[in-house]
């Protein structure tokens, strides 16, 4: 049996959540992944999965296995690259995520000024509202905008960004007047399904940290940010977006912010990679240019 093989088949499987979505990210015939782990199994002597019809989970033998698998399969890795040369010098592809409309204004141009200086390294930039799991999709380094979950990634915080609400002057003149969120009930608004984006709308008390929800009703919901603020601009309705996302509709009078003293609390965004003992020099130069760069483009959101 390939021991290392079985062992990516391990990781996979507990990545992925179960045997099925293992199968497909791998391209490995079910049978064939589960008859691999059970094999592995039976050479050590002892169970590493816990398998049930709706859960799948570690043994806690399992879980020191799968920490020293990973160990080996990251060394394995490190090998292979070193002999290609990409500890000793940045070249290669490095493959980045960001979401959309940051990664069309802030991200693009740093990834253009980081090319012109580094000829050996290719990007391959991936804008997308959706967290893409950069192991599934072999992805270097991503942007994240809001709060991480708890994982094994390494993430390195860039800045903070508002949270805004908003709306166009004539839809104002047109309303009850807004004195706290609870008075948006009277008013239509356009929410935001993407993966970045939690309905209901939050906002804290003024002078304090205790944060609370409002339930607002829809008259427009919208999967993408920069819609949303065109249709605010056209007085459908109000919206609560990143500050970036509203910054030069706010400069030219187009949209007013409102609720401010109501403000919820800035979003952090961060670099995002996968935990490696040695990284590559690709990624360590674009990580060593970005998050500077990163950083005084969102500071200078503040201004």
């Amino acid at each position: 049996m390939d021991k290392l093989q079985a062992m990516s088949m391990l990781i996979k499987v507990v990545e992925v959540g179960s045997f099925s979505a293992a199968s497909k990210a791998l391209n490995v015939p079910l049978p064939t992944l589960s008859r691999k782990i059970s094999e592995l199994e039976n050479q050590l002597g002892v169970r590493l999965l816990h398998r049930t019809t709706r859960k799948l989970s570690l043994t806690d033998f399992g879980a020191n296995y799968i920490r020293a698998c990973k160990a080996i399969i990251e060394q394995v890795e490190e090998a292979e690259q070193g002999v290609k040369g990409e500890y000793s010098e940045p070249k290669g592809e490095l493959v980045i995520t960001a979401p959309v409309m940051f990664g069309r204004l802030y991200v693009l141009p740093i990834v253009t000024e980081f090319l012109s200086l580094y000829s050996n390294i290719n990007v391959q930039l991936i804008l997308s509202d959706g967290n893409i799991n950069l192991f599934d999709n072999d992805v270097d380094m991503a942007v994240r905008i809001g709060t991480l979950p708890d994982s094994s990634m390494i993430a390195t915080q860039v800045g903070e960004i508002r949270v805004v609400t908003c709306a166009s002057p004539s839809i104002l003149a047109a309303h009850k007047t807004l004195k706290t969120p609870a008075d948006l009930t009277h008013y239509p608004c356009i929410s935001l399904n993407t993966a970045m984006t939690t309905p209901p709308w939050s906002y804290l008390v003024p002078d304090s940290k205790i944060a609370f929800n409002v339930n607002i009703s829809s008259r427009l919901t919208i999967t993408d940010s920069k819609s949303a603020v065109t249709a605010a601009i056209n007085s459908v309705g109000v919206t609560q977006q990143l500050h970036y996302q509203v910054k030069d509709a706010l400069e030219q009078g187009a949209l007013e912010v409102i609720l401010a003293e109501f403000e919820p609390a800035k979003v952090p965004v961060h670099l995002l990679h996968k935990s490696r003992k040695y990284m590559p020099q690709k990624m360590k130069s674009f990580l060593d240019f970005a998050s500077p760069r990163l950083k005084n483009k969102i500071d200078d959101l503040a201004l």
